[in-house]
């Protein structure tokens, strides 16, 4: 499931979060990347040693978790500390799938990727998130303070960015539940089962949907 998840950042938030980055050192990529990743792999990303990082990632994990489309979709049982990549021209990031398991302290497994854009489109040319899909690829360039999500075993580029800054923020989750198809099936059930609560609650249908969302969640959840 590729989802677009608008304004996960509110404004004053981005607005800090650009201009502490402004200012602040990146270093290539590649240090960051996996064996296979590190061939196609050409940005820079903020520097771990950067002391304003933690706080930087801070805003970003406390704004996907105040998002509740997040919550459903990607049902986390753990957030990895975020990444923060800028593309100036002539950079990109060829096909590739993301690592299995990522940490450098207590390891997760990587089940949810997602993109949270910090530049505007109309601030670079190129520089779109490339996502092959089972129906054909799809390019995701999205305004600044919205995030994408996607199966992180999905094969996915960045295009090459010919104008301008492409600044994002990217990471990834460990779901609670492993399938993505299952995690599909519970996000559409979810919606019905909140539009059903808030609109007939008491009613035996609604009853019937918000018990099997729970029971599915029960039998699919690892944790």
């Amino acid at each position: 499931m590729l989802l677009h998840i608008p304004e996960v950042l509110l404004p004053n938030e981005l607005e800090a979060m650009r201009r502490v980055l402004d200012q602040s050192a990146f270093v290539d990529g590649k240090l960051t990347a996996g064996r296979a990743a590190e061939r196609v792999k050409h940005n820079t990303e903020l520097d771990r040693e950067q002391p304003q990082r933690d706080a930087l990632a801070q805003i970003v994990v406390t704004a996907l978790y105040r998002s509740e489309t997040f919550r459903t979709a990607a049902l986390p049982l753990k957030l990895g500390t975020p990444i923060f990549a800028r593309y100036t021209p002539g950079m990109t990031y060829g096909w590739h799938v993301d690592d299995p398991v990522m940490g450098q302290g207590p390891h997760y497994r990587t089940d949810v990727s997602f993109t949270l854009f910090l530049s505007e489109p109309e601030e670079y040319d190129g520089g779109e998130l490339v996502v092959r899909t089972s129906f054909g690829e799809k390019q995701v360039k999205l305004k600044a303070g919205d995030a994408v999500i996607y199966p992180s075993g999905t094969l996915h580029q960045v295009a090459e960015v010919s104008r301008g800054v492409r600044l994002v923020s990217i990471g990834w989750i460990q779901s609670m539940v492993r399938d993505p198809a299952q995690r599909e099936i519970l996000f559409e059930l979810a919606g019905a089962r909140n539009k059903l609560l808030a609109d007939n609650a008491g009613a035996p249908e609604t009853d019937a949907v918000d018990h099997a969302y729970i029971n599915l969640v029960r039998m699919w959840s690892e944790v």
